[in-house]
């Protein structure tokens, strides 16, 4: 029952235990605790702050990856399209020189034929008028193989040069 109602003494002395311990932990654990339980709190503070920044961070570099991604696309279409028109320049270039080297070639052909056409012609009259010479030397060797006709053509020559 002492408890219940405490004496004197044993309330002094209680007072002075807490008073004590009290004083214990004020000197020597609670500026450490607080100081331990402030820089906690900082650094929770600090790693939320973190956190916030690494997450706007990632939401920039999202947009920013989005907005490159975009960027590569276009870039790519782009390209596509300047080789493609490249391309077809390069077609196009390579039909109109095969098709001027065809027109040069079908010219060189013809002036070509026509020249062999005129060589072919020239050389037909030449053997033409080779044949007709040696024809005209047969018939006439044959026909003036008698004095009499040799007399009767010179003189038949000489009145035609005459009329002329």
């Amino acid at each position: 029952m002492e408890l219940v109602t405490p004496h004197l003494g044993l309330l002094f002395w209680m007072t002075l235990s807490f008073g004590l311990v009290l004083f214990i932990l004020t000197k020597f654990a609670w500026k450490p605790i607080t100081n331990m339980l402030k820089e906690r709190e900082e650094k929770i503070e600090s790693a939320l702050r973190a956190a916030d920044k690494a997450r706007e961070e990632m939401t920039n570099l999202q947009f920013s990856n989005e907005q490159l991604l975009k960027e590569a696309k276009n870039e790519r279409d782009a390209m596509l399209r300047d080789a493609r028109k490249i391309s077809d320049d390069i077609i196009n270039e390579a039909r109109e020189k095969a098709s001027e080297e065809g027109r040069k070639i079908v010219e060189s052909a013809k002036e070509s034929i026509h020249f062999e056409k005129m060589a072919a012609i020239t050389e037909l009259k030449n053997q033409l008028a080779a044949l007709s010479i040696e024809i005209a030397e047969k018939i006439l060797h044959e026909e003036l193989s008698k004095s009499g006709k040799q007399q009767d053509f010179v003189n038949k020559l000489v009145d035609d040069i005459n009329f002329n």
